[in-house]
């Protein structure tokens, strides 16, 4: 993680002048009423970005072919009423781009196919402004117009930064079903294809256009001639049924020098699936459809009736084979249970095994996907046209010393590298193996083919070998709680307030042991900042994900040090406080989560730890914190510093440290339920520190 540890200084570089300025823009929309959140602002800036871009586009047109007619006329166009600073503002720049820009845009009609006028409608018909000051409007228009759009060099570097404001609005999506696609997968998937010139790619379900911009990349440094060039633009074909989604990739196509991007705006399972004729087969499908979801039942009438579903995997599936030409090869992420679900499931995949040649199935690692879903994926890759015959598995493992992915330590393209190597001579080894498709076929067409040579594959090993485990393991949970038990029984419960300033208690405030960290630090534009933040109910810091500080829209962060204590103003009251733990160590949080110091010897951030797990302590935080729900219940730094607590002494204190550690030592590895370790560590700190 970079980090720049002087005060903030000019941008010097391209890339920085250029995330600076997307900043600046950034922070003005922040102002902005109308806008709430990463949601709002992302797709807002992207509309605006597409317009200066293509205008950009077509300036270069003008110049270069004398009967070129630009698509948007004036005075639409964006240097008509962007490109002067001084142009209309407020008001009447809000009404213009309300009634008038956007209608317009919306309401073009093209001639042909893939007209630009037909590209420009599809964009707008479902974008609105949502700004409502016309003054920060001007604000952000003048930011984006410096922007050089007739740069290769800032349109390289733009669409850099806007495939990191792509993985932001990803994030604040939340649980809306889209899942990023990392780009390390997406380079490996399209490598391993190799699509070529003169070769029709397609993405049924596209989002923004991850596969598509790999695939223009890889083929770029093959073209040399004009005719090369635009028919390799033509023939990356997208389809993309959300909103959203579509707008993003429209941008990030433009942005890769696409004036003209060939996606389409709907759902590419919409259509019959026996009205698919040869005009619609392409070469190569490249894709991470999404999984997990489910179609009306409209849409699963397109497809045989033996093969109806609701699971958008297996129909994107069936749509796959469909769209493939003799020959053709797709590249399909697909979540694990593809491999092995029976019924319609199996009807799927022996069509899948007679009419394709299924390769190789690459597993890949745990948490590929995280944060957005921790399902296992796999990536199938076949050719259309002959049956299989052998399948080969490749296992592509996590880094080592680690058992999954994070958002902030995601995979790597590198990690791909000895299954590229393996690739062009196979051999069976500690990573690969191969099975017969008659194999597969007399197992109800079950792809879930366990890795032969790993002992640890715990789905597919020996009943009897799982029960001794488990066995073992029990024992081990028994002899763990007899020693817990032993330390609980050494204490005495709950004690009246007598009775413990008797045993040596202390009833104090956690200023007397805990000091405000104030200091902080100015973002610098082309650092990366790695952002935390703090669950609710004692649960802990969450990691927010690695940020450059040019698509944030902080002005400064608080870097955290182990042992500290955070808190939520927002959430501090029910239960949102932490001790930062060495995993957290570095990282960084906004000015919403105050920090603290521990100072003196009454107590440890050890104990502490377990003191921020306890419902009793919460509710003494709530007892300080004014304001209401209705007014967004905030606790101050000052407030959190005067909640009171009885602070056992420092012998009881460390026993209670002994029993977090007994607890600690029950749930790794998982040896009782999450539920329950949470429940018994707060139990016994909640029996200690409830004020008597």
């Amino acid at each position: 993680m970079a980090r720049s540890k002087k005060g903030p200084q000019p941008p010097t570089t391209p890339q920085a002048k250029l995330a600076a300025v997307i900043k600046s823009a950034r922070d003005a929309m922040r102002k902005d009423a109308g806008l709430n959140g990463d949601l709002d602002r992302i797709p807002q800036l992207a509309w605006l970005l597409f317009l200066r871009a293509f205008d950009g586009l077509e300036q270069n047109r003008e110049v270069t072919d004398p009967k070129f007619r630009p698509a948007i006329e004036a005075p639409y166009r964006w240097r008509d009423w962007a490109a002067d600073p001084n142009g209309p503002t407020g008001e009447a720049l809000l009404k213009f781009v309300n009634d008038d820009l956007l209608p317009y845009l919306r309401g073009l009609v093209g001639t042909g196919t893939h007209d630009p006028r037909d590209v420009l409608a599809a964009v707008f018909k479902e974008t609105f402004n949502r700004m409502l000051s016309g003054y920060l409007v001007r604000d952000v228009v003048n930011k984006v117009n410096e922007i050089n759009f007739a740069s290769s060099d800032d349109i390289h570097t733009m669409s850099h930064l806007y495939e990191s404001m792509l993985r932001e609005v990803r994030d604040a999506a939340g649980d809306s079903g889209e899942f990023y696609t990392p780009r390390p997968v997406i380079r490996f998937i399209v490598q391993q294809i190799d699509p070529k010139l003169g070769e029709v790619v397609l993405d049924p379900a596209c989002g923004t256009g991850g596969f598509l911009v790999e695939s223009l990349e890889h083929m770029m440094p093959r073209v040399q001639t004009a005719q090369q060039r635009r028919a390799l633009y033509d023939n990356l074909r997208g389809v993309e049924k959300k909103p959203l989604p579509f707008l993003l990739g429209m941008m990030n196509l433009v942005l890769h020098g696409l004036g003209q991007p060939n996606i389409n705006r709907g759902n590419a399972l919409a259509t019959p699936i026996t009205q698919i004729g040869k005009a619609q087969r392409v070469d190569v499908v490249l894709t991470n459809p999404p999984f997990g979801g489910a179609e009306e039942a409209s849409i699963q009438a397109n497809f045989p009736a033996g093969k109806q579903t609701a699971e958008t995997a297996w129909l994107f599936l069936q749509l796959v084979m469909r769209r493939l030409r003799d020959g053709g090869r797709c590249g399909i992420v697909v979540p694990n249970s593809v491999l092995f679900v029976g019924g319609v499931g199996a009807r799927i995949r022996e069509q899948l095994l007679n009419d394709c040649n299924l390769h190789t199935v690459v597993r890949l690692p745990a948490g590929v996907f995280e944060p957005y879903t921790d399902i296992p994926t796999n990536v199938l890759f076949f050719e259309k046209g002959s049956p299989a015959k052998v399948i080969w598995y490749y296992e592509v493992p996590p880094p080592d010393g680690r058992k999954k992915y994070s958002k902030t330590r995601p995979m790597q393209f590198e990690e791909f590298g000895e299954c590229q190597l393996w690739w062009k001579k196979r051999t069976e080894n500690e990573r690969a193996w191969r099975v017969l498709a008659s194999d597969v076929a007399s197992k109800d067409f079950n792809l879930d083919s366990r890795n032969p040579h790993s002992p640890d594959d715990l789905g597919h090993r020996p009943p009897i070998e799982l029960v001794d485990e488990a066995l073992a393991s029990e024992a081990a949970i028994i002899d763990l709680l007899s020693q817990l038990r032993s330390v609980v029984a050494r204490e005495d419960g709950l004690l009246s307030s007598a009775d413990r300033r008797r045993a040596g208690w202390a009833e104090v405030e956690l200023r007397d042991f805990l000091e405000p960290v104030t200091d902080a630090e100015p973002l610098q534009s082309n650092s990366e900042y790695r952002i935390a933040g703090v669950y609710s109910f004692g649960r802990g810091l969450i990691d927010r994900g690695v940020l450059l500080g040019a698509a944030t829209s902080y002005k400064t962060l608080g870097l955290l040090e182990k042992d500290m204590v955070v808190i939520s103003k927002l959430g501090a009251w029910e239960g949102a406080v932490a001790v930062v733990d060495k995993a957290f160590e570095g990282a960084f949080v906004s000015s919403e989560f105050p920090r603290f110091r521990f100072h003196g010897t009454r107590t440890s951030a050890a104990f502490f730890r377990g003191v921020a797990r306890a419902p009793s302590f919460w509710e003494a935080i709530d007892g300080v914190t004014r304001g209401s729900m209705a007014r967004r219940k905030r606790t101050t730094p000052e407030e959190f510093l005067h909640t009171k607590l009885w602070l056992p002494p420092p012998d009881a204190q460390a026993l209670m440290v002994e029993q977090l550690l007994l607890v600690d030592e029950l749930s790794s590895p998982r040896r009782i339920s999450l539920a329950r370790e949470d429940a018994l560590a707060s139990a016994m700190f909640n029996r200690l520190l409830v004020n008597g």
